[in-house]
């Protein structure tokens, strides 16, 4: 265990699985006090169990992100108990996979409603919160799909530009009351849904890995490794940053075979 967020009161979305669990278990280890929330009660009971088998401290609440009004009353609830929010981890996410002629407006709403409007009512309330303790600090998770574009992903993609530039419009208004907010921006990361994905459909996963530049995937304590240290007093100067975590796919050129 660390001592580097010792009393530090963290709220980390979609904290059951993937990118989330590895960062509550991370900032858990550093000594926060973590909330995670996500659908699935019996996976958090799981990820808490394995924080608690660890020493950290962590609560978990059963909730769909994007039902913004329960979303909102979770953090005033977390102010009313513990006094304050310090940190802040928008990591839910809605996908839907389809072409522009098959996506319905329904699958498109709901990726805005959990990927964009969720952070918009969390931050916001985040933020009113953390102005009145003094400051804090928000990473929001947004996508390489939020920067490039990508056949089948129009509404996740969509939803994802606008969690970018929305972090970054909220930075410039936080930072005269000490409030960071940055973006994490991660390529292919090796979750379940990825493992899963790749179980079904061998040859397109393979070829995905071998277009990133460092072969590879990335695994969620990479992606949570990241969190941290943009959450931290380390990066105490840095805020307004989308940050890609990609192995290099987000520089990379790309030049059709000859």
């Amino acid at each position: 265990m660390s001592s580097e967020f010792d009393g530090k009161i963290a709220l980390v979305t979609g904290g059951s699985d993937g990118i989330g669990k590895a960062t509550a278990k991370l900032l858990a280890a550093k000594g926060a006090h973590i909330v995670i929330c996500a659908r699935r009660a019996e996976k958090l009971e799981e990820t808490k169990a394995e924080i608690e088998a660890s020493g950290g401290s962590v609560e978990t609440i059963s909730l769909d992100v994007g039902d913004t009004d329960a979303f909102e009353a979770l953090i005033a609830d977390i102010v009313s108990r513990h006094g304050k929010i310090d940190m802040l981890v928008n990591n839910a996410a809605s996908t839907h996979y389809a072409p522009i002629s098959h996506l319905t407006l329904e699958h498109w709403r709901k990726d805005f409603q959990v990927n964009a409007d969720a952070v918009f009512v969390s931050t916001k309330a985040a933020m009113a919160e953390m102005t009145k303790s003094g400051g804090g600090s928000i990473v929001n998770v947004s996508s390489s799909c939020g920067i490039r574009a990508a056949h089948n992903m129009a509404g996740y993609s969509a939803s994802k530009a606008a969690l970018t530039h929305f972090s970054a419009c909220a930075a410039i208004e936080g930072a005269t009351s000490g409030i960071r907010v940055n973006t994490v921006v991660p390529g292919q990361v090796q979750t379940a849904a990825t493992k899963d994905f790749a179980a079904k459909a061998p040859k397109f996963a393979a070829k995905t890995e071998a277009a990133i530049p460092m072969g590879r995937g990335g695994e969620p304590e990479e992606i949570a490794s990241v969190i941290a240290f943009l959450l931290s007093d380390a990066a105490s100067y840095v805020t307004g940053v989308a940050l890609p975590v990609d192995g290099g796919k987000a520089s990379q050129l790309y030049l059709p075979p000859v």
